[in-house]
């Protein structure tokens, strides 16, 4: 089983690497469109999804796919899903700062087995499997293995969010109120980073939280078994875990008492 998970892992990075290879020529040189729900696309966005759904359907026919941009693809082992962001930080993307990343994942019934968040402009990658551990690698020098930092109380932490959307700063009608402005006051440093990056400082120990208000499936699944195989805690802004990819929140953090913490300042 463990050999098998090493092999979709494989095939995983192998999927991340050919976006990348679609992306990076775009890079400084992009037109964006906004789609109907109000988020940015290029072609880059495009190119590569259509890029790695063709690998997957060659590969593993009978699984299915589900993507930012193509939305579900569904085979006959039903089991089994790949979910793809393949440029997660579209804005940072078409600004020319090099922080977005594409996020490669695989569910098995419903649960993040295989996760991988590659960073193409620096050539970062930070991959998992279940029991597999996390590791992460910059271009092709050697992995090293990876865990979220030491234990820290909530006065010591160094917190990241994706942004203000979805909290008592700015919310818009349907969105949940999240106390993000009770946290910023509460924590010894609050950053706002772009999308998966601010998880994947989580799995290296850079940081000890990152909350994201707002997160599709494709948002989601990669980071997941990253987090959970490098030490560290995820579940939604409401607690949960079970049914996490599809929860439409994400708080990572280090150490489950910083986590509760957190998820009860925000929850004020």
């Amino acid at each position: 089983m463990l050999r098998q998970r090493e092999e979709l892992l494989d095939f995983a990075l192998q999927l991340a690497k050919a976006a990348a290879e679609q992306i990076m020529p775009h890079y400084h040189n992009c037109v964006a469109s906004t789609k109907p729900d109000g988020t940015e696309v290029t072609e880059a966005d495009r190119r590569a999804e259509e890029v790695v759904r063709d690998m997957i359907m060659k590969q593993f026919p009978d699984d299915g796919i589900l993507g930012e941009e193509f939305g579900a693809t569904h085979g006959s082992r039903t089991r089994y899903q790949w979910v793809i962001d393949p440029l997660d930080g579209t804005t940072w993307f078409t600004l020319g700062v090099p922080i977005f990343g594409t996020l490669i994942a695989l569910l098995e019934d419903n649960e993040p087995l295989i996760g991988v968040m590659h960073f193409p402009v620096t050539g970062e990658t930070i991959y998992a499997g279940r029991e597999l551990g996390c590791w992460f690698k910059v271009d092709d020098a050697t992995p090293v293995k990876i865990r979220v930092g030491s234990k820290v109380g909530l006065k010591e932490a160094v917190v990241s969010a994706a942004g203000v959307h979805n909290s008592n700063i700015h919310t818009t009608s349907g969105q949940v109120p999240w106390n993000l402005s009770g946290l910023i006051h509460q924590v010894k440093k609050l950053r706002f980073c772009g999308d998966c990056l601010q998880h994947a400082l989580v799995c290296r120990g850079r940081i000890h939280a990152a909350v994201d208000t707002l997160m599709q499936p494709w948002d989601s699944a990669a980071i997941v078994p990253c987090i959970e195989e490098a030490g560290g805690i995820a579940t939604t802004l409401s607690g949960q875990r079970e049914g996490i990819v599809f929860g439409g929140s994400l708080i990572t953090s280090c150490d489950t008492p910083l986590h509760h913490e957190i998820l009860e300042l925000l929850q004020r």
